[in-house]
Protein backbone atom coordinates (compact mmCIF):
# COMPACT_ATOMS: atom_id res chain seq x y z
CA UNK A 1 0.00 0.00 0.00
CA UNK A 2 1.48 2.90 -0.96
CA UNK A 3 1.52 6.32 1.47
CA UNK A 4 -0.97 8.98 2.05
CA UNK A 5 1.42 11.95 1.14
CA UNK A 6 0.20 15.17 2.37
CA UNK A 7 2.05 18.00 1.14
CA UNK A 8 1.55 21.70 3.09
CA UNK A 9 2.18 24.31 -0.09
CA UNK A 10 2.32 25.05 -3.36
CA UNK A 11 5.88 26.81 -3.52
CA UNK A 12 8.68 25.45 -5.68
CA UNK A 13 9.39 22.82 -3.24
CA UNK A 14 6.40 21.61 -2.77
CA UNK A 15 6.05 20.98 -6.50
CA UNK A 16 9.05 19.73 -7.18
CA UNK A 17 8.47 17.28 -4.39
CA UNK A 18 4.97 16.26 -6.38
CA UNK A 19 6.47 15.71 -9.59
CA UNK A 20 9.14 14.00 -8.80
CA UNK A 21 7.01 11.34 -7.32
CA UNK A 22 4.50 11.20 -9.98
CA UNK A 23 7.69 10.58 -12.31
CA UNK A 24 7.71 7.67 -9.82
CA UNK A 25 4.07 7.01 -9.78
CA UNK A 26 4.00 7.66 -6.52
CA UNK A 27 0.34 9.99 -5.25
CA UNK A 28 0.67 12.74 -3.07
CA UNK A 29 -1.33 16.11 -2.70
CA UNK A 30 -0.87 19.41 -2.27
CA UNK A 31 -2.91 21.71 0.17
CA UNK A 32 -2.42 25.15 -0.51
CA UNK A 33 -4.01 28.23 1.40
CA UNK A 34 -4.02 30.52 -1.52
CA UNK A 35 -7.36 30.77 -3.51
CA UNK A 36 -5.48 29.36 -6.73
CA UNK A 37 -2.59 29.75 -8.72
CA UNK A 38 -2.97 33.32 -10.00
CA UNK A 39 -4.17 34.68 -5.83
CA UNK A 40 -0.89 37.32 -6.39
CA UNK A 41 2.23 38.01 -7.63
CA UNK A 42 4.75 35.35 -7.39
CA UNK A 43 7.56 37.72 -7.50
CA UNK A 44 11.12 38.72 -9.21
CA UNK A 45 13.73 36.58 -11.20
CA UNK A 46 15.49 33.45 -10.44
CA UNK A 47 18.90 32.34 -11.02
CA UNK A 48 18.89 28.73 -11.33
CA UNK A 49 21.88 27.00 -10.72
CA UNK A 50 23.32 24.38 -12.33
CA UNK A 51 24.83 22.66 -9.70
CA UNK A 52 21.21 22.27 -7.35
CA UNK A 53 17.77 24.15 -9.02
CA UNK A 54 19.10 22.65 -12.89
CA UNK A 55 20.04 19.29 -10.87
CA UNK A 56 16.58 19.13 -9.89
CA UNK A 57 14.97 19.71 -12.84
CA UNK A 58 16.67 17.56 -14.61
CA UNK A 59 15.23 14.40 -12.21
CA UNK A 60 11.97 15.86 -12.77
CA UNK A 61 11.69 15.55 -16.04
CA UNK A 62 11.33 19.32 -16.88
CA UNK A 63 15.37 20.91 -17.67
CA UNK A 64 14.35 20.96 -21.59
CA UNK A 65 11.22 22.88 -20.60
CA UNK A 66 13.03 24.90 -18.60
CA UNK A 67 15.51 25.99 -21.27
CA UNK A 68 11.94 27.33 -22.87
CA UNK A 69 11.15 29.78 -20.54
CA UNK A 70 15.16 31.29 -19.14
CA UNK A 71 15.21 34.68 -20.11
CA UNK A 72 18.13 36.01 -22.43
CA UNK A 73 20.77 38.42 -21.51
CA UNK A 74 19.21 38.65 -17.76
CA UNK A 75 22.43 36.84 -16.07
CA UNK A 76 23.89 40.26 -16.87
CA UNK A 77 25.19 42.10 -13.40
CA UNK A 78 26.31 45.45 -12.69
CA UNK A 79 27.92 47.22 -9.66
CA UNK A 80 26.99 50.84 -8.73
CA UNK A 81 28.02 53.87 -6.40
CA UNK A 82 25.55 56.21 -4.87
CA UNK A 83 26.85 58.53 -7.41
CA UNK A 84 25.59 56.61 -10.41
CA UNK A 85 29.61 55.42 -11.01
CA UNK A 86 29.23 51.72 -12.95
CA UNK A 87 32.02 49.41 -10.57
CA UNK A 88 31.64 46.55 -12.50
CA UNK A 89 29.72 45.40 -15.48
CA UNK A 90 29.65 41.27 -16.12
CA UNK A 91 27.48 40.45 -19.66
CA UNK A 92 25.74 37.83 -19.22
CA UNK A 93 27.82 34.31 -19.51
CA UNK A 94 26.66 32.61 -22.52
CA UNK A 95 27.57 29.10 -21.06
CA UNK A 96 24.48 29.30 -18.60
CA UNK A 97 25.15 27.98 -15.60
CA UNK A 98 23.42 30.72 -13.78
CA UNK A 99 19.98 31.29 -16.23
CA UNK A 100 17.48 33.36 -14.85
CA UNK A 101 14.26 32.89 -15.13
CA UNK A 102 10.79 34.62 -13.97
CA UNK A 103 9.54 33.08 -10.78
CA UNK A 104 5.91 32.58 -11.89
CA UNK A 105 7.01 31.30 -14.91
CA UNK A 106 8.79 28.34 -13.25
CA UNK A 107 6.27 27.80 -10.63
CA UNK A 108 3.95 27.72 -13.88
CA UNK A 109 6.29 25.16 -15.51
CA UNK A 110 6.22 23.23 -12.29
CA UNK A 111 2.37 23.25 -12.05
CA UNK A 112 1.30 21.99 -15.49
CA UNK A 113 3.55 19.30 -15.15
CA UNK A 114 0.79 18.14 -12.51
CA UNK A 115 -2.15 16.24 -12.16
CA UNK A 116 -4.96 19.28 -11.72
CA UNK A 117 -6.50 16.75 -9.05
CA UNK A 118 -3.14 16.85 -7.23
CA UNK A 119 -3.31 20.14 -5.66
CA UNK A 120 -6.51 20.92 -3.29
CA UNK A 121 -6.41 25.15 -3.43
CA UNK A 122 -8.19 27.43 -0.74
CA UNK A 123 -6.79 24.87 2.18
CA UNK A 124 -5.34 26.85 4.85
CA UNK A 125 -4.35 24.95 7.92
CA UNK A 126 -5.68 25.65 11.23
CA UNK A 127 -4.48 22.20 13.84
CA UNK A 128 -2.18 19.98 13.22
CA UNK A 129 -1.69 16.55 15.84
CA UNK A 130 -0.25 13.49 15.72
CA UNK A 131 -2.25 10.33 16.06
CA UNK A 132 0.14 7.93 16.58
CA UNK A 133 2.67 5.73 14.30
CA UNK A 134 3.82 8.44 12.37
CA UNK A 135 0.68 9.80 11.33
CA UNK A 136 -0.69 13.06 11.64
CA UNK A 137 -4.21 15.15 11.13
CA UNK A 138 -4.46 18.18 9.74
CA UNK A 139 -7.34 20.46 9.92
CA UNK A 140 -8.50 23.32 7.67
CA UNK A 141 -9.79 26.54 7.82
CA UNK A 142 -13.09 25.60 5.65
CA UNK A 143 -13.58 22.28 7.62
CA UNK A 144 -11.52 19.59 5.75
CA UNK A 145 -9.60 17.06 7.58
CA UNK A 146 -7.06 14.26 6.27
CA UNK A 147 -4.85 12.06 8.21
CA UNK A 148 -1.31 11.47 6.28
CA UNK A 149 1.17 8.57 6.54
CA UNK A 150 3.77 11.15 5.53
CA UNK A 151 3.09 15.39 6.31
CA UNK A 152 6.03 17.72 5.00
CA UNK A 153 6.07 21.32 5.48
CA UNK A 154 6.67 22.83 2.37
CA UNK A 155 4.94 25.99 3.69
CA UNK A 156 7.73 28.79 3.76
CA UNK A 157 8.83 31.01 6.20
CA UNK A 158 6.06 31.12 8.88
CA UNK A 159 5.09 27.20 8.67
CA UNK A 160 2.45 25.73 10.36
CA UNK A 161 4.27 22.08 9.81
CA UNK A 162 7.11 23.66 11.56
CA UNK A 163 6.36 23.32 15.42
CA UNK A 164 6.24 19.31 15.18
CA UNK A 165 9.94 19.19 14.44
CA UNK A 166 11.69 22.16 15.96
CA UNK A 167 11.01 25.09 18.56
CA UNK A 168 12.86 27.15 16.32
CA UNK A 169 11.15 30.66 14.63
CA UNK A 170 12.79 32.85 12.01
CA UNK A 171 14.25 36.23 13.80
CA UNK A 172 14.27 39.54 11.94
CA UNK A 173 17.59 40.12 10.01
CA UNK A 174 18.02 43.59 11.20
CA UNK A 175 17.72 44.35 7.09
CA UNK A 176 14.40 45.04 4.99
CA UNK A 177 13.41 45.41 1.35
CA UNK A 178 10.75 47.61 -0.02
CA UNK A 179 9.84 45.96 -3.21
CA UNK A 180 8.74 48.65 -6.09
CA UNK A 181 7.77 48.45 -9.65
CA UNK A 182 8.39 50.74 -12.97
CA UNK A 183 6.62 49.82 -16.24
CA UNK A 184 8.17 50.60 -19.71
CA UNK A 185 10.88 51.99 -17.56
CA UNK A 186 12.78 52.26 -21.53
CA UNK A 187 10.62 55.00 -22.48
CA UNK A 188 9.00 56.63 -19.23
CA UNK A 189 12.67 56.54 -17.31
CA UNK A 190 15.15 56.11 -19.98
CA UNK A 191 17.77 56.91 -17.43
CA UNK A 192 17.68 54.76 -14.80
CA UNK A 193 16.63 51.89 -17.32
CA UNK A 194 20.13 52.59 -19.05
CA UNK A 195 21.48 52.49 -15.25
CA UNK A 196 20.02 49.39 -14.64
CA UNK A 197 21.11 47.63 -17.33
CA UNK A 198 19.66 44.17 -18.87
CA UNK A 199 20.09 42.06 -16.07
CA UNK A 200 20.76 43.18 -12.14
CA UNK A 201 22.00 46.09 -10.81
CA UNK A 202 23.56 46.66 -7.47
CA UNK A 203 23.57 49.75 -5.67
CA UNK A 204 25.00 49.75 -1.87
CA UNK A 205 26.42 52.10 0.31
CA UNK A 206 26.40 51.71 4.28
CA UNK A 207 23.46 50.58 6.25
CA UNK A 208 21.15 50.58 2.72
CA UNK A 209 20.86 49.55 -1.48
CA UNK A 210 19.08 49.77 -4.42
CA UNK A 211 18.68 46.04 -6.42
CA UNK A 212 16.98 46.27 -9.50
CA UNK A 213 15.82 43.14 -12.06
CA UNK A 214 14.75 44.10 -15.79
CA UNK A 215 11.91 41.33 -16.39
CA UNK A 216 11.09 40.32 -19.70
CA UNK A 217 8.41 42.62 -20.16
CA UNK A 218 11.14 45.70 -19.82
CA UNK A 219 9.61 46.68 -16.14
CA UNK A 220 11.90 47.05 -13.99
CA UNK A 221 11.77 45.75 -10.53
CA UNK A 222 13.72 47.53 -7.41
CA UNK A 223 13.99 46.19 -3.56
CA UNK A 224 15.19 49.21 -1.76
CA UNK A 225 17.17 47.68 1.25
CA UNK A 226 17.54 49.68 4.58
CA UNK A 227 19.56 48.27 8.28
CA UNK A 228 17.06 49.48 9.85
CA UNK A 229 14.87 48.54 13.38
CA UNK A 230 11.19 47.00 12.96
CA UNK A 231 9.99 49.80 15.30
CA UNK A 232 11.43 52.56 12.65
CA UNK A 233 9.84 50.45 9.39
CA UNK A 234 6.62 50.52 11.35
CA UNK A 235 6.29 54.08 12.05
CA UNK A 236 5.87 54.34 7.96
CA UNK A 237 2.11 53.91 6.70
CA UNK A 238 2.50 51.93 3.47
CA UNK A 239 -1.62 52.24 3.26
CA UNK A 240 0.00 55.86 1.90
CA UNK A 241 1.95 54.90 -1.19
CA UNK A 242 2.79 58.49 -1.76
CA UNK A 243 3.60 59.54 1.52
CA UNK A 244 5.68 55.91 2.55
CA UNK A 245 7.66 56.50 -0.68
CA UNK A 246 8.54 60.14 0.14
CA UNK A 247 9.77 58.90 3.44
CA UNK A 248 11.76 56.35 1.66
CA UNK A 249 13.65 58.85 -1.14
CA UNK A 250 14.70 60.83 1.89
CA UNK A 251 16.70 58.14 3.25
CA UNK A 252 18.68 58.20 0.11
CA UNK A 253 19.35 61.88 -0.53
CA UNK A 254 22.22 62.53 -2.24
CA UNK A 255 22.11 59.56 -4.28
CA UNK A 256 22.39 59.73 -8.37
CA UNK A 257 18.58 61.25 -9.83
CA UNK A 258 18.45 57.76 -11.80
CA UNK A 259 18.88 55.97 -8.85
CA UNK A 260 16.35 57.71 -6.63
CA UNK A 261 14.14 57.77 -9.30
CA UNK A 262 13.75 53.84 -8.88
CA UNK A 263 11.82 54.79 -5.81
CA UNK A 264 9.92 58.03 -6.70
CA UNK A 265 8.77 56.23 -10.29
CA UNK A 266 7.46 53.52 -9.57
CA UNK A 267 3.81 52.22 -10.78
CA UNK A 268 3.20 49.79 -7.41
CA UNK A 269 2.93 50.83 -4.36
CA UNK A 270 6.01 50.16 -1.63
CA UNK A 271 5.77 46.82 -0.59
CA UNK A 272 7.42 45.77 2.73
CA UNK A 273 9.60 42.90 2.92
CA UNK A 274 11.14 42.15 6.10
CA UNK A 275 14.16 39.39 5.71
CA UNK A 276 14.31 37.28 8.62
CA UNK A 277 16.15 33.65 8.95
CA UNK A 278 16.41 30.12 10.86
CA UNK A 279 19.32 29.87 12.40
CA UNK A 280 22.20 28.51 10.42
CA UNK A 281 22.57 25.31 10.68
CA UNK A 282 18.68 24.85 12.14
CA UNK A 283 17.98 21.05 12.10
CA UNK A 284 16.05 19.01 14.30
CA UNK A 285 15.59 15.35 15.81
CA UNK A 286 13.94 13.01 13.14
CA UNK A 287 10.33 12.74 14.02
CA UNK A 288 8.19 9.95 13.00
CA UNK A 289 6.21 10.54 9.32
CA UNK A 290 7.16 14.61 9.10
CA UNK A 291 9.82 16.29 7.65
CA UNK A 292 10.05 19.92 5.90
CA UNK A 293 11.70 21.64 2.92
CA UNK A 294 12.73 24.82 1.41
CA UNK A 295 11.96 27.91 3.68
CA UNK A 296 10.46 26.29 6.54
CA UNK A 297 13.47 24.12 6.86
CA UNK A 298 16.37 26.86 6.29
CA UNK A 299 14.86 30.39 5.62
CA UNK A 300 18.03 32.56 4.97
CA UNK A 301 18.01 35.82 3.58
CA UNK A 302 18.43 36.44 -0.28
CA UNK A 303 22.19 36.97 -0.39
CA UNK A 304 23.75 33.98 -1.64
CA UNK A 305 21.06 33.18 -4.30
CA UNK A 306 20.68 29.72 -2.86
CA UNK A 307 16.67 29.79 -0.87
CA UNK A 308 14.88 28.95 -4.52
CA UNK A 309 17.68 26.56 -5.51
CA UNK A 310 17.83 24.75 -2.48
CA UNK A 311 13.87 24.45 -2.12
CA UNK A 312 13.96 23.15 -5.88
CA UNK A 313 16.66 20.43 -4.49
CA UNK A 314 15.38 19.64 -1.21
CA UNK A 315 11.92 18.33 -3.06
CA UNK A 316 14.17 15.99 -5.56
CA UNK A 317 15.87 15.15 -3.39
CA UNK A 318 13.47 13.89 -0.91
CA UNK A 319 10.86 12.26 -3.82
CA UNK A 320 13.76 10.55 -4.98
CA UNK A 321 14.42 9.27 -1.54
CA UNK A 322 11.19 7.89 -1.23
CA UNK A 323 10.68 6.59 -4.14
CA UNK A 324 14.08 4.48 -3.30
CA UNK A 325 12.86 3.20 0.24
CA UNK A 326 8.67 2.71 -0.78
CA UNK A 327 8.25 0.51 2.08
CA UNK A 328 10.52 2.62 5.04
CA UNK A 329 9.76 6.11 4.92
CA UNK A 330 12.22 6.60 8.13
CA UNK A 331 15.09 5.19 6.22
CA UNK A 332 14.27 8.11 3.60
CA UNK A 333 13.25 10.67 5.48
CA UNK A 334 16.46 10.32 7.60
CA UNK A 335 18.80 10.06 4.46
CA UNK A 336 17.29 12.86 3.27
CA UNK A 337 17.40 14.85 6.28
CA UNK A 338 20.80 14.30 6.61
CA UNK A 339 21.90 15.65 3.20
CA UNK A 340 19.69 18.25 3.55
CA UNK A 341 21.37 19.48 6.84
CA UNK A 342 24.60 19.55 5.25
CA UNK A 343 23.90 21.11 2.06
CA UNK A 344 21.68 24.05 3.42
CA UNK A 345 24.13 25.12 6.46
CA UNK A 346 27.03 26.50 4.30
CA UNK A 347 24.80 28.02 2.19
CA UNK A 348 22.98 30.14 5.15
CA UNK A 349 26.00 31.04 6.43
CA UNK A 350 27.06 32.59 3.67
CA UNK A 351 23.94 34.45 2.81
CA UNK A 352 24.53 35.70 6.49
CA UNK A 353 28.16 36.87 5.85
CA UNK A 354 27.07 38.34 2.74
CA UNK A 355 24.16 40.18 4.08
CA UNK A 356 26.73 41.90 6.25
CA UNK A 357 29.11 42.66 3.96
CA UNK A 358 26.58 44.20 1.14
CA UNK A 359 25.77 46.70 3.83
CA UNK A 360 29.34 47.15 6.10
CA UNK A 361 31.18 50.39 6.26
CA UNK A 362 33.06 49.42 3.53
CA UNK A 363 30.61 49.18 1.17
CA UNK A 364 30.28 49.06 -1.98
CA UNK A 365 33.96 47.23 -1.73
CA UNK A 366 33.02 44.23 -0.17
CA UNK A 367 30.62 43.44 -3.25
CA UNK A 368 32.71 44.66 -5.92
CA UNK A 369 35.54 42.14 -4.42
CA UNK A 370 33.14 39.46 -4.11
CA UNK A 371 31.29 39.67 -7.69
CA UNK A 372 35.20 40.46 -9.10
CA UNK A 373 35.83 36.93 -7.67
CA UNK A 374 33.33 35.58 -10.28
CA UNK A 375 35.21 37.21 -13.31
CA UNK A 376 35.70 35.37 -16.31
CA UNK A 377 37.32 37.04 -19.26
CA UNK A 378 34.15 38.41 -20.30
CA UNK A 379 33.81 40.84 -16.99
CA UNK A 380 34.59 44.54 -17.79
CA UNK A 381 35.51 45.89 -14.66
CA UNK A 382 35.55 49.78 -15.32
CA UNK A 383 37.00 51.00 -12.21
CA UNK A 384 37.64 50.56 -8.30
Amino acid sequence: MQPRITIIGAGLGGLMLARVLHVHGIAATIYEAEAGPDARVQGGLLDIHEYNGQVALKAAGLHAHFLGIVIAGADAKRLVDKNGSILLDRPDLAHGDRPEVDRGALRRLLLDALPPASIRWGHRVVTLRATGEGRHEVTFANGATVVSTLLVGADGAWSRVRPLVSADVPTYSGTSFVEITMADAEHRHRASASLAGNGTMIATAPGQGIFTHRHGDGSLHSYVALNRSQEWLAAIDFSNPAQATALLAREFEGWAPALTALITGGDSPPLLRPIHALPVGHRWQRVPGVTLLGDAAHLMSPFAGEGANLALLDGAELGLAIAAWPQDLEAALASYETAMFARSEPCARESAQNMAMFFDAQAPRGVLELFGSFAQDDVHELST
